[in-house]
Formats: structure tokens, sequence, C-alpha cells
């Protein structure tokens, strides 16, 4: 079943009206018919709908059930993520947010290989949110994660203020059974911070500015991952972790 995004502006008493691109898509490209249906995700939620008419170089749209499919995690998970060449970042987009994550920046570190100047930047974060948005189409999100602005390593102290567990993937000498630990303190609610280093891996400097700030050092097994692998299996292992736990209780 098709999903599409749209703004509250677009919800009326009983459905909601696309236009614009999206529109488009419905008719041209899908060419959906009167009565079929697919689903509406606004405002965090998703809703089943069943296509009434098309006016104007609109769709309009009866809500069939409401809050049809929740597919959000049970906790919220903020990926930082060193940055990579543009062709990684953009798969880690697209898989992370496939598995659930909320939020993602993109983070300079001191061993990127990458150097964005500032003209670049905004075209950068323009592509990697329309990344997200189709990602999220595609495994049925009831939202779009947002792709944020480049920070510096040191400004995750300021955005990261209402995360309970900032978690960094790094060399770790008490291996997986600590690793562990750290996942069963995990709750439904919470909201999870990962760190990741870039391709050239953390410097030390960086591994002791984030434990000096809270930061729990884990570990994602002996092999030595690829950063694009690494962003991959630890919001992987919150999202089975919080799911897990959610249907078990």
């Amino acid at each position: 079943m098709f999903n599409f995004f749209v703004e509250v502006s677009n919800k009326n008493c009983d459905g909601y009206i696309i236009d614009g691109k999206d529109y488009n898509h419905i008719k041209n490209v899908l060419r959906m018919k009167e009565g079929e249906k697919l689903l509406v995700s606004c405002d965090g939620k998703s809703d089943l709908c069943e296509i009434v008419s098309f006016e104007n170089e609109s769709v309009n749209l009866r809500i069939v059930t409401e809050d049809y499919n929740n597919t959000e995690l049970p906790v919220e998970i903020v990926l930082f993520q060193g940055l990579p060449k543009s062709d990684k970042f953009e798969l880690i987009i697209q898989k992370t947010v496939e598995l659930g994550v909320s939020e993602i920046y993109p983070v300079e570190m001191k061993n990127c290989v990458v150097k964005l100047d500032d003209k670049k930047k905004d075209s950068k974060v323009s592509r990697w949110q329309s990344i997200s948005e189709a990602a999220a189409k595609q495994s049925k999100r009831n939202l779009i994660p947002d792709i944020k602005n480049v920070i510096k390593l040191k400004s995750i102290t300021e955005v990261s203020k209402g995360i309970d567990l900032l978690l960094v993937p790094y060399e770790n000498e008490e291996g997986m059974k600590a690793t562990v630990q750290v996942l069963n303190q995990i709750k439904s609610g919470m909201k999870i911070g990962i760190v990741i280093g870039p391709e050239g891996g953390f410097d030390k400097g960086e591994i002791d500015f984030l434990k000096s700030n809270g930061a729990v050092i884990i570990s994602l097994g002996k092999r030595i991952l690829r950063t694009e692998t690494a962003a991959i299996t630890a919001v992987g292992m919150i999202m089975m972790k919080a799911e897990m736990d959610s249907e078990v209780s």
C-alpha cells in the first residue's frame, strides 16, 4: 500500500486533500482510481484512506480507519554521524530511517575525509531530507525523520541535552557483555543518542570529550566495521531491543 505524507493544513473534518507533486504521482504515475486505498501520514500518525474524487488538480480522500498503522519505535533514536563520503551518507540515511531513527545530525570530526564548504551545506541537507522522505514512505513510517544541519563534534553536548542515553560504538575492552548491560538500561519512552565516527575513525581526544560529557562507550563486536556498517548495526541493535521489549510487555 502506498504511503503519502501531508501537512496538517491538508486535513479536513473527514479526510484529506492532496495536491502538488503527490497529486500528479497518484493520478498520473500510479494511475490510482476512485475507491482505491492508501495511507496518509500526518503529524506523526497514519490513517487508512479511500480516494473519493479527483478535482481541480487535487485528490479528495476519506478516512476509513484512523491510526491505522503505528510503525514508530517506543524510543526515539538520534544519530550523530561523522560526516562520510556522500554516497555512504545517503546509504546511512536510507537504512537508518527504515530502521526507525528519529533525527540525524551530520557531524564534522577531526578525521572526516569529506569537508563541506558553507555553500554546499544547504543543498546537501535538502537532498538528504529528500532521501529521508523517500525511505520513510517506503518503510511506512508515521513521520519523516529530520536531517539536521551539519554541526561540530562539540555541539553534540548542546543538542543532546534531552537525550537519556548517549552511546558511542568504539573499541571497548569489556566487549559485548558490557554492551548488553547498557542495552538493558533502555526503556520505552527514552531518547537514545548514537555517535558514529567517520571513515577515518574517532580521534582519541574526541572520545575523551564525549566520555567527559556522559557518553557511554559500547562495542559492536570484535570486527572493525566501516562507518556505514557501524551506523546501521547500532541503530538496528536499539531497534531490536526496544521492539522486543515492547512486544513482550
